[in-house]
């Protein structure tokens, strides 16, 4: 079954016209659609406007409309799981997804949707966070931010993953509903796995029993990223949270960088995250596993990174 076939599958999945779960099949669509070729390139831009900043760190990559094409049905999926305000640095900042999503009207796209399954209790942590208000905001009908209806996740086979062989995935995010999905997570300490990042930002549009994930979790991140792999990666590194994560809550935990890094490389980008935090990508088990079956460039000299 090639991408196209998975789509078509899901939506009949979704119709109830087919029955049988819908199939992934890694190894017809890795090599072919995720795995860099050569250098990844990685934009780190640093200053106080966030909302600004994220024009700042796509130009390097060419800009929003690189990724969003006119009529594009965008999401973009932050961290947004915790009762907390953004000072607090356990949600991506508003500002910064603020940005985003004008630049993806700017660019064009028909719809643009911001979710995430949070943690605690969703209405709360979507006001609280300052992600819901920043993105009504913008005043564009096209613009959401919407709470998961839990009808729309969709079971999913991944085939030849190493450790997890199915779960359930919220069907905005995938193919068949999204043609651009943006991740967008902060940067911050997490107690499990050490830090949190963009690979693991993916447990916001899973489904069914999350805590399955955390047996052998850096594999299961892994095979996880390989059926949504986000076009984009925008990492909040505009204030990171050191300890006591992911839901941290004391301000002395928190470490302003003013700092936002873009690649089209999920992988790379969260090996130079983890300097930020005095670290090395090898100490995190999730960027090594998504290294090991190719999902990304984990080395950083062969990282470009570029200042914009």
């Amino acid at each position: 079954m090639d991408r196209r076939q998975f789509i078509e599958h899901v939506a009949a999945w979704s119709a109830g016209a087919c029955l049988a779960t819908p199939f992934f099949d890694v190894r017809s669509i890795l090599a072919a659609e995720v795995k860099p070729k050569g250098d990844s390139l990685l934009a780190v831009a640093k200053g106080k406007d966030y909302a600004a900043l994220v024009g700042r760190v796509m130009q390097p990559l060419g800009g929003m409309g690189q990724f969003v094409k006119q009529d594009a049905r965008v999401v973009v999926k932050p961290n947004m799981g915790w009762e907390r305000t953004p000072e607090q640095a356990a949600n991506t900042h508003p500002d910064v997804v603020k940005g985003i999503v004008q630049q993806c009207l700017d660019a064009g796209a028909k719809r643009v949707l911001v979710f995430d399954r949070t943690c605690n209790d969703v209405r709360r942590s979507y006001a609280k966070s300052g992600i819901q208000a920043a993105v009504e905001s913008i005043g564009d009908s096209r613009a959401q931010c919407v709470f998961q209806d839990e009808s729309r996740f969709v079971p999913v086979d991944i085939a030849n993953a190493k450790s997890i062989k199915k779960f359930e995935f919220y069907q905005d995010a995938l193919e068949s509903d999204c043609d651009c999905y943006i991740n967008v997570p902060i940067a911050k300490h997490h107690r499990l796995t050490k830090l949190t990042l963009g690979l693991k930002n993916i447990m916001g549009i899973l489904g069914g029993n999350r805590g399955e994930i955390h047996k052998d979790i850096g594999r299961r991140l892994a095979d996880l990223n390989l059926v949504v792999y986000p076009k984009l990666t925008i990492i909040d590194a505009t204030r990171i949270l050191l300890r006591n994560g992911p839901t941290g809550g004391n301000l002395e935990d928190v470490k302003v960088l003013d700092t936002l890094l873009a690649s089209t490389d999920t992988v790379a980008a969260d090996a130079y995250a983890t300097t930020l935090f005095g670290m090395k990508p090898e100490e995190i088990s999730s960027t090594v596993a998504a290294a090991e079956i190719g999902l990304g460039v984990m080395d950083l000299t062969k990282i470009k990174t570029v200042e914009a």
